[in-house]
């Protein structure tokens, strides 16, 4: 079968979405992934077939001034995603209201046009598409293909919409801003809305049920596989730590995509400093000419295939970001989550419920508390043990090989 892929242009989205693609076209099937034209090479890098649509006119892509206003925390209304009681009608209207028309035109606007055109041309079977693309959606409802989302973490979209529903429902009359949004699109072409369009005719997660809200929608649950780009395992990583080895890292986008890091890295390396640990810290190249001391047990790099430091730790220190925590799990290694927004704070308490690490905002993240933590992930048995539990519950899912015929089955 033919299956295009539709994301919006952001990196750290796109390196989610690669590994599913790839087990469909190892499968056999015919594979295109499309995105606005500031994507093309990173696509392209992977391997995948990238098909270029609309133009690249993302104020939210390219203001970072812009984006760094909305960094803490999910915006309205999909806060309250995981909080029925919070999401009242009177929070939520509004909040999607302006989600809809600030956030969610804006960013799929430039693309649909094109997307449409190319999916009536190449007529896929599927369109599988990433909860910020509902471009595809509403071209997968232009050319009559099946579609699926497909998540790159915690589901608050999903979660959310449930939560609007519901309060939908309760009153004759209410206005579903996200509905009236698509079937707006739908109609330009020769279509309706319905409700698929907002989470997909069934979705595919990555990540196991312990990291993700309980929702009601049709799932379709497989394993994580790392995936971060081009990458080259230095030497030093060859060779098995002599005492354990702590890794640090506070993510990609941080730097790339914000103003910098949240939590005061010298002052977390100063408080690691005497113990003894083999310290990995991953800090970008600009960040580094802040630091005024590195400790002798520390190693700071600008980058480090995560998935091959992952398993020789005793510990990882990191930003809650879903990639970093999801290829870590993979491994027996507890984990001290400083989060700050987006999904962070979920995934962190998740974490922390489930017993595999410990969890502090960043706002509480001091050097003393760094350390306390770092000492009882270990110290302490329960957080190995729960650790190597969490690995077992992410490998006894299905690879994204394991599922193609699942998803076939789904299409015919």
């Amino acid at each position: 079968m033919r299956v295009l892929f539709a994301t919006t242009p952001q990196k750290s989205v796109f390196l989610y979405l690669a590994p599913m693609a790839w087990a469909l076209r190892t499968a056999g099937h015919e594979v295109r992934f499309a995105s606005q034209p500031a994507l093309t090479d990173v696509i392209t890098q992977s391997g995948l077939t990238a098909v270029p649509v609309g133009h690249t006119r993302n104020r939210r892509l390219t203001d970072v001034d812009g984006r760094e206003e909305g960094r803490a925390g999910l915006p309205a209304p999909y806060d309250v995603f995981d909080d029925y009681e919070r999401a009242t009608w009177e929070y939520l209207e509004p909040g999607m209201a302006d989600a809809v028309r600030g956030w969610h035109w804006l960013t799929n606007h430039p693309m649909v046009g094109g997307l449409v055109e190319f999916a009536r041309a190449w007529r896929p079977d599927l369109i599988v598409w990433e909860p910020f693309c509902y471009a595809g959606p509403i071209a997968a409802k232009a050319c009559g293909a099946a579609h699926a989302r497909l998540l790159f973490g915690v589901d608050v979209f999903g979660a959310a919409r449930e939560q609007y529903r519901r309060r939908l429902a309760e009153e004759p009359g209410r206005v579903d801003h996200l509905g009236a949004w698509l079937g707006r699109y739908a109609r330009m072409y020769g279509a309706e809305f319905s409700e698929d369009m907002t989470t997909g005719q069934f979705t595919i997660d990555q990540f196991p049920a312990s990291l993700q809200p309980a929702t009601e929608l049709d799932v379709l649950r497989t394993q994580y596989i790392p995936y971060g780009g081009p990458a080259v395992v230095p030497g030093w990583l060859s060779k098995p730590p002599e005492r354990p080895r702590v890794a640090m890292t506070l993510g990609l986008t941080a730097t790339e995509h914000f103003n910098g890091y949240t939590v005061g890295v010298q002052e977390a390396l100063d408080a690691l400093a005497d113990l003894d640990i083999d310290l990995v810290a991953t800090v970008a190249e600009k960040a580094q000419a802040e630091l005024t001391r590195i400790p002798g047990n520390a190693r700071i790099v600008s980058y480090v295939p995560w998935h091959a430091l992952a398993p020789t730790c005793s510990v990882v220190v990191h930003h809650a970001g879903a990639a970093t925590m999801a290829t870590t799990s993979r491994h027996p290694v507890p984990q001290l989550a400083l989060h700050h927004h987006y999904d962070q704070p979920f995934l962190g308490r998740k974490l922390a419920e489930h017993g595999a690490g410990l969890e502090l905002p960043t706002h509480r993240a001091t050097g003393a508390r760094i350390r306390e933590s770092v000492e009882r992930l270990l110290t302490e048995q329960s957080f190995k043990d729960r650790a190597a539990d969490l690995r077992d519950e992410i490998l006894g899912l299905p690879s994204p090989n394991a599922i193609v015929p699942e998803i076939e089955a789904r299409v015919r």
